[in-house]
């Protein structure tokens, strides 16, 4: 692989740059394309242009000024031989003030709008030209960069990279003829240097054929990387457990309810791999209130029956502390011990914890981050369940991981359900079960939508349902640029909240408060002792209180589809018909904006976990389901998943043929489009 350095018509400072830009080898160099392209390759006339397109034009500056009413700019008049047209500069230099002499002859490329003299552009890019002044052969393209690049660098520093050695492919055509697409030099050349007919609309969207093989080898290298690490793991050693045949039948005997065949299904195939010689890396997904927590508790028992201790990793001590209760419930009588491990706890208590741990008196350990901190040593770790896991970054999972000798079987669960494409892609090197059945007797929670200015009717329904003996939630606004914002606006609505339901019991959660208040809290609003639980969205995840039928989420037009359905979730999990009312707020009689309307539209119109988390992906892009998991593992820059599913199932099935027959062929593959032989990937 050439390294920049290595070229001799690079500069240092040049070098640099591209450096910022992630770039230090010529593979990434090429591998850097255009956010869109310009067509240069022709001139129009004044008079000929439309409102609203982009055009380049030629002409004389006949007038050139610095205004400083309404705000200071930079405004000049440009003539060709068929009329005038305003240039209009807001930010400038002095050099562009020269540039824009009068007299001097440019060339102007910009969109074109309405302004008060007539047709005008903004902040067009500038030439000078002259007699000899030739029009651009190809479309322009316009690179990402960083300031002290300029495009003109970047283009050139492309076009020296595009020499025939690094052009050559790396994989045979075969893989190609059947998809019908170009080769890998064709489609960097045109997308790098597009020819005047290309079709400018596929060159944006990313759809022309050149775009769309750039897009495959892609996905066919994520895919081939995290088969080589799904491989690799198999030759790792982890404990084997037996299967259970005392401690299931006696758990499943004492519960009140019966399995669902999907958490029979999803418990088998946990059981399963927990008896391979290799560790187990598999993802729960499970909507909220499937039952996601009573399989992770039969995996654990297996664990213990097998003479190993089970660690349960939780990202909020709130919903830690509600494993911890139900662990106790469950296991107690079948005289399980269990530790409980936070950062808040006393010196006394968290010594006692350490020492259960250390000499293996705890079975089974629970807690948040202060699992994986140095002073924890279990005595034999041999299953690590990590709730919530996109909460975690990839080196808190590992370090908890790396608590246990052989390295222990890993159960990661989630309550956001993962879009199929995603979980092809990026957790295609995890084995994935899905229960997709909610437990019998769930009745469907009702959404409405409710403008703020109708919270007076809202108020009255609260007190409506607190009085009949059902409890609610009043879920204050997520505010994300300011933590004490919100716990202020959490303070104030607690307060009014007292004032407006005097009647009431009302009680107030939140993320700041010390881990015994917060539990006393909790404890009266399981109890039943609270009617009203007014709280941020420390609660989206692991309050369990079958008597709370209606909650209310104030500005949800603020926050996301999974978070909003994670919320609506905290009802809804008894026998009693339950109600979200999303509240959302209208600015100066302004309505909602496009994207904001898009996402209450959806948890309006859907329960289902899965299509809301389909509409998210849509939405907002994999980044908010990925959240933390993946630190450090490059996002996709080409390859969309939405618009190239079917790019993604031709690499998805292509892949074991390639790592089989062809493995040289693969190493150089990944290190094109990674850089080095794809390790990337920790989980």
């Amino acid at each position: 692989m050439t390294l920049l350095a290595e070229i001799k018509s690079f500069s240092k400072p040049l070098i640099a740059n591209l450096q910022k830009l992630g770039i230090s080898h010529l593979p990434a160099l090429l591998l850097h394309l255009p956010l869109r392209y310009i067509d240069e390759t022709s001139i129009s006339l004044i008079q000929e242009l439309k409102l609203g397109e982009s055009a380049q034009v030629e002409g004389k500056i006949i007038h050139a000024e610095v205004s400083y009413k309404p705000r200071k700019a930079l405004i000049a008049r440009l003539q060709d031989t068929s009329g005038q047209l305003t240039l209009r500069f807001l930010h400038f230099y002095p050099s562009q003030i020269a540039a824009l002499k009068e007299g001097n002859r440019l060339r102007v490329y910009g969109e074109v709008r309405s302004g008060f003299f007539g047709y005008e552009m903004v902040h067009p890019t500038c030439k000078t030209a002259g007699e000899k002044t030739v029009v651009a052969e190809t479309l322009t393209p316009v690179y990402p960069t960083v300031a002290g690049l300029t495009q003109a660098s970047l283009r050139k520093a492309i076009s020296i990279a595009m020499t025939a050695e690094h052009l050559q492919e790396t994989l045979p055509a075969s893989v190609y003829n059947r998809l019908q697409l170009p080769s890998f030099a064709a489609s960097i050349k045109a997308l790098h240097h597009p020819a005047p007919d290309a079709n400018l609309q596929a060159m944006q969207l990313k759809t022309s054929p050149e775009w769309r093989r750039l897009a495959f080898d892609e996905l066919l290298a994520q895919q081939l990387s995290m088969r080589k690490h799904y491989a690799r793991r198999r030759s790792i050693d982890a404990p084997r457990f037996v299967p259970s045949r005392t401690l299931v039948s006696a758990l499943l005997k004492s519960l009140p309810f019966a399995l669902t065949q999907a958490q029979q299904k999803v418990a088998l195939e946990i059981e399963r791999d927990l008896q391979q010689p290799h560790p187990m890396q598999r993802l729960l997904q499970g909507d909220v209130g499937s039952g996601k927590t009573i399989v992770a508790c039969m995996a654990a028992l297996q664990g213990i029956e097998s003479a190993w201790q089970v660690a349960l990793m939780a990202p909020t001590e709130i919903l830690a502390e509600q494993h911890y209760r139900k662990m106790q419930c469950w296991l107690a009588p079948l005289q399980i011990k269990i530790a409980w491990l936070t950062g808040s706890q006393s010196k006394k208590e968290r010594e006692t914890a350490l020492n259960a741990i250390r000499s293996g008196e705890a079975q089974l350990v629970v807690g948040t981050h202060a699992l994986f901190q140095e002073s924890v040593t279990f005595h034999k770790l041999g299953l690590a369940i990590i709730d919530e896991q996109h909460r975690f970054g990839v080196e808190q999972r590992l370090a908890l991981r790396k608590k246990g000798q052989p390295e222990p079987h890993q159960l990661m669960m989630s309550a956001t359900p993962i879009p199929r494409t995603l979980s092809m892609s990026y957790y295609a090197d995890l084995d994935v079960s899905v229960i997709d059945e909610l437990p019998p007797g769930r009745t469907p929670i009702v959404t409405r939508l409710v403008a703020d200015e109708r919270r007076g009717e809202i108020l009255q329904r609260v007190r409506e349902a607190c009085i009949q003996g059902n409890q609610a939630y009043w879920v204050c606004p997520l505010i994300e640029e300011s933590e004490a914002l919100q716990l202020q606006t959490a303070n104030d609505t607690y307060a009014m909240m007292q004032h407006e339901f005097p009647e009431l019991k009302v009680g107030l959660v939140h993320g700041r408060m010390k881990p015994a208040e917060k539990q006393a809290v909790m404890a009266g609003f399981i109890n039943g002792e609270t009617q009203l639980l007014v709280a941020t969205t420390v609660i989206e995840v692991g309050v369990d209180v079958p008597n709370a039928s209606l909650m209310v989420i104030e500005h949800a037009e603020r926050m996301g589809l999974s978070q909003l359905h994670q919320l609506r979730g905290r009802v809804g999990r008894g026998a009693a018909k339950s109600t979200c009312i999303l509240l959302y707020q209208k600015v100066e009689d302004q309505q909602l904006s496009e994207m904001a309307r898009a996402r209450l539209k959806v948890i309006y119109e859907n329960s289902d976990g899965f299509v809301i988390a389909q509409e998210d992906l849509h939405l907002r892009g994999p980044g908010e389901f990925l959240g933390v998991r993946q630190s450090g593992v490059p996002m996709l820059k080409i390859a969309d998943l939405e618009r190239d599913t079917d790019l993604l199932e031709a690499a998805k099935s292509v892949a074991d043929e390639l790592l089989l027959r062809y493995p040289e062929a693969v190493e150089g593959h990944l290190e094109r489009w990674m850089g080095s032989a794809g390790d990337w990937i920790k989980v």
